[in-house]
């Protein structure tokens, strides 16, 4: 295998073990009705000011299916819907003390699912491997893979 298929195939499997370790580990904790597609839907609404429409562009998907999300995520008791200070059209969401309980679960488990591979890199190694990446990934949100 050449070594661009190799980068291909190792990134994308880190990748995968990645959302998987960290599902593993959020749902150990006590919150086993979320999805990883609820994680990156949290990331935008934890910044704040979002609403249905802007969740819907952050995870690349249609108006319809972001507002499915929502709606199982506020019958969850993750999310909440709030009035727009300046659309009364439109609702904000807000992640209630379930999301952010479950946001910091997640910020957890995502420290401690890279610290196998601190540990076998080195602190030197994994941190000019995170310089690498950083400037290798495209701006813009991060998105599950549906």
């Amino acid at each position: 295998m050449d070594d661009a298929l190799a980068f291909s195939s190792l990134v994308l499997a880190l990748s995968g073990h990645l959302v998987q370790e960290i599902h593993a580990r959020v749902a150990r904790e006590g919150f086993e009705d979320l999805r990883p597609a609820h994680g990156f839907a949290f990331a935008r609404i934890s910044r704040g000011d979002a609403t249905t429409a802007d969740l819907a562009v952050h995870l690349g998907v249609t108006k319809q299916a972001a507002a499915q999300l929502v709606e199982e995520l506020v019958r969850k008791g993750y999310v909440e819907r709030r009035p727009h200070p300046r659309d009364a059209r439109a609702k904000l969401l807000a992640l209630t003390g379930s999301g952010l309980a479950a946001t910091r679960a997640a910020d957890r488990a995502a420290r401690e699912a890279v610290a196998p591979w601190r540990e076998t890199l080195g602190e030197e190694r994994f941190g000019a491997l995170v310089a690498d990446l950083t400037r290798l990934t495209p701006p813009g949100p991060v998105r599950p893979t549906w």
